[in-house]
């Protein structure tokens, strides 16, 4: 595909920005009604397949986890889902954007992701209500 060709890709496919690829296997953690549609959508276009729920008991070459202020403790999280990924995979953390319903401080996302060991890479507005926060987990 040529550069002009993924940079239409990433304007018409909001998923197009997140570095998915034909064939990964994505874990979603996190899905409520007040997800992103056109955005879950979007990876499975790119992927060629559905996400797999969290019910799924192998390893993931990625992780998109949908995470709300009163979800819980960010960095079990972040923790438990280092876990699923396969090596060198990486975790999409999802936010509410600034003055939606269950914002998280960027500062509290950065520490959950340090404690937890994990690397912010890449922070990007992914969807009308919602940011991504890419992280790298640690090499085993």
């Amino acid at each position: 595909m040529s550069a002009t060709a993924d940079h239409a890709e990433e304007r018409t496919n909001p998923a197009g920005r997140l570095g998915f690829e034909p064939g990964q296997v994505v874990q979603e953690i996190g899905y409520d009604e007040d997800v992103d549609h056109d955005l879950r959508e979007g990876i499975e276009s790119i992927i060629g397949a559905d996400l797999v729920d969290e019910e799924y008991d192998d390893v993931a070459d990625a992780v998109v986890i949908w995470f709300r202020d009163e979800d819980g403790d960010l960095t079990d999280a972040l923790v438990d889902a280092i876990g699923l990924l396969e090596d060198g995979g990486n975790i999409w953390l999802l936010t509410p954007k600034t003055g939606r319903d269950g914002y998280i401080e960027p500062s509290d996302i950065n520490d959950a992701a340090q404690t937890a060991g994990l690397s912010q890479t890449k922070s990007i507005s992914v969807a009308k209500d919602w940011s991504g926060t890419r992280l790298a987990a640690p090499k085993r």
